[in-house]
């Protein structure tokens, strides 16, 4: 079927998208059936009109010569015409017969034919003018006559001996009585071919107007439509360019009607959006240079503050301890203050549009254990074990090295930080174009409609938290616009309870669009419970033993089993190398997952959101 669709695709896409088309042809399609019924009407009144005229015509010429042989036969026999043998009878009275059919009907030649038959069929030949058969008359008609004692008539085809086509014809008949008072039967056919004529030239003549009026129907639809339709384009057309930035494009707008003030609001809704997005943009503008200048400008005092400070802590030993604590939290501070300070600065490149891509073929296998060397001392003290997964085959991609290991390092920190002492582990596949390294945590997780606000700078998931680690809320702010400057995803996936996972995806080659990720977003251990969560559902449940949990039971000391972990037996990445699992591919919105209601707290539903147009999603720092 597919060969046979594909044909037609372009007229039905003409057809979806033009307005004009659609209305031209739904009028000629009404058209169309409004004149064949009318045709149809028209034609009928016209048939039944000719077709009585003609039976009224008949029956009156039919009665004259029912008459006129009725008077003949009582007309007295010439001398010599009665008496003699059975066989001169006989022969007398064909010859009057004849003679009755000949005179009856030359008074209307070409006009009708006349028959005369016996009552009793075989007796005598039948009798007829214009060689017409006497097959012409049909026998329920002769039954009529034979029995009845007026006029009877019905329609016919009038068959002729000398070759001659048969016609449609009336037959009215009636039964009398001859010259010796025998009963027989006279017929007067009537042929209707001046009727058919005239019906087939009132047909040609209707369909004929009927053409023309469906064509001007047409034609006067696809002027009306167009008045209207033509704005409506330069509308639609002046939007998309208003869309594409151009916001000095106006319609055009002549005389004073409908279209005309919607031209003329339009142009006004034009002028405001664009007179607003010239004020949002001096205020962006404003706000970047003044953040650009004021991170600047605090360089130079923050470098005599640190000089200041760096003395202080080298002294602090010859301090009392509440001094010397002072002089620590002053270092510490000012750690975080110098990166916020960095962070700023990045941010305001990324804004200005000046951040630039030093991409060169990396192995993100390194980058991936440089991150993971830096968080041990984090981990440690968390008591978090960092696993990686997928690490057997070079993962060669064309990228920023150090912004690539920016957003690593951000993102196991992160989990390191929101996993509850628990494991991380990260994941590392290659498929097709693409490369990816999920990170997956099994801490507090998110919940619902935090992760649309994941990336969104200085948010935290628990305002309440303490940053450990003097994050400055910048972080995954940061990453996700290294990301896009690779032309990559950074997508996030949570759920309440049952941990997260933040997965980056990068196209192996620069420049080149991404069609897919190894990795799927969901965890499969989370895939799999959720599958056997509506499997539990559905069936009954037959006790305790039969309760799933939200995640496979770490093995490991007590401190560990708040939360349930995967197993820490390494699993192979379930995509094959040369293809892209289906569930990677990017979604089209928000997706909330029900958990079991043993398994959930407060009645919070797995979330996981994707952004459609970017391919990247949005989670807290």
């Amino acid at each position: 079927m597919r060969w046979v669709r594909r044909p037609l695709l372009p007229a039905v896409r003409l057809w979806r998208r033009n307005l004009q088309l659609r209305v031209v042809a739904g009028t000629l399609l009404m058209s169309l059936g409004v004149v064949l019924l009318l045709g149809l009407v028209v034609i009928g009144q016209v048939r039944n009109g000719l077709l009585d005229a003609k039976g009224k015509a008949a029956q009156t010429q039919a009665a004259g010569g029912f008459a006129a042989a009725q008077e003949k036969a009582n007309a007295p026999l010439t001398p010599g015409g009665q008496g003699g043998d059975t066989a001169d009878g006989a022969t007398a009275n064909n010859s009057w017969r004849t003679e009755l059919v000949d005179q009856l009907a030359s008074g209307g030649k070409n006009a009708f034919n006349v028959v005369a038959l016996s009552a009793d069929e075989g007796t005598r030949a039948p009798r007829g003018s214009g060689s017409v058969e006497a097959v012409s008359i049909p026998q329920s008609l002769r039954d009529a006559v034979n029995k009845g004692s007026g006029a009877f008539q019905t329609y016919s085809e009038i068959q002729y001996a000398n070759g001659q086509q048969p016609q449609p014809g009336l037959v009215v008949g009636k039964r009398l009585y001859d010259n010796d008072h025998n009963p027989y039967q006279l017929y007067y056919l009537f042929p209707l071919t001046q009727e058919e004529k005239s019906l087939t030239l009132i047909k040609g003549t209707l369909a004929t107007a009927g053409l023309f009026v469906v064509v001007l129907l047409g034609a006067i639809a696809w002027f009306v439509v167009r008045q209207v339709v033509t704005p409506v384009r330069m509308a639609a057309g002046i939007a998309e360019r208003l869309s594409a930035g151009r916001l000095q494009e106006r319609m055009k707008v002549t005389g004073e009607d409908d279209i005309a003030r919607l031209g003329e609001a339009f142009n006004k809704m034009a002028q405001n959006l664009q007179l607003k997005i010239q004020q949002l943009e001096e205020l962006s503008r404003m706000q970047r240079r003044f953040v650009s200048d004021v991170s600047h400008e605090l360089r130079t005092p923050l470098t005599t503050v640190r000089m200041a400070a760096d003395v202080i802590h080298e002294a602090r030993s010859d301090f009392d301890p509440v001094t010397a604590r002072s002089a620590e939290l002053l270092g510490d501070q000012l750690d975080r203050f110098e990166s916020l300070l960095s962070d700023l600065l990045e941010i305001s490149r990324f804004d200005a549009g000046a951040a630039a891509l030093e991409a060169e073929p990396i192995d993100l296998r390194q980058v991936v254990r440089r991150v993971i060397g830096g968080a041990e001392p984090l981990a440690e003290r968390k008591g978090t074990r960092i696993r990686v997964v997928g690490d057997e085959q070079p993962v060669i991609a064309e990228a920023d090295a150090r912004r690539v290991e920016r957003v690593l390092r951000n993102l196991v920190v992160n989990a390191v930080e929101h996993g509850e002492g628990r494991d991380v582990v990260v994941r590392m596949g290659v498929a097709g174009g693409a490369v990816a390294v999920a990170v997956r945590d099994y801490g507090v997780g998110l919940k619902p409609g935090e992760a649309t606000r994941v990336f969104n700078r200085f948010w935290r998931a628990d305002p309440a938290r303490a940053r450990t680690t003097g994050g400055t809320g910048l972080g995954l702010s940061i990453a996700v616009e290294d990301a896009r400057l690779h032309g990559g995803w950074l997508q996030a996936w949570g759920e309440p309870g049952g941990g997260s996972q933040f997965r980056l995806t990068l196209p192996r080659t620069a420049d080149e669009p991404l069609r897919g990720s190894p990795i799927p977003l969901e965890p499969e251990d989370s895939r799999r419970n959720r599958e056997n969560r509506e499997r539990a559902a559905a069936a009954p449940k037959a006790g305790s033993e039969h309760r799933l949990t939200a995640v496979p039971t770490q093995p490991g000391g007590s401190d560990r089993s708040a939360l349930p972990v995967p197993s820490r037996t390494p699993v192979a990445p379930r995509t094959a190398p040369a293809s892209v699992h289906p569930a990677a591919l990017p979604g089209s919105g928000a997706r909330v997952v029900a958990r079991h209601a043993e398994e959930r707290s407060g009645g919070e539903l797995d979330t996981a959101v994707q952004d459609p147009e970017r391919g990247d999603t949005n989670r807290g720092d």
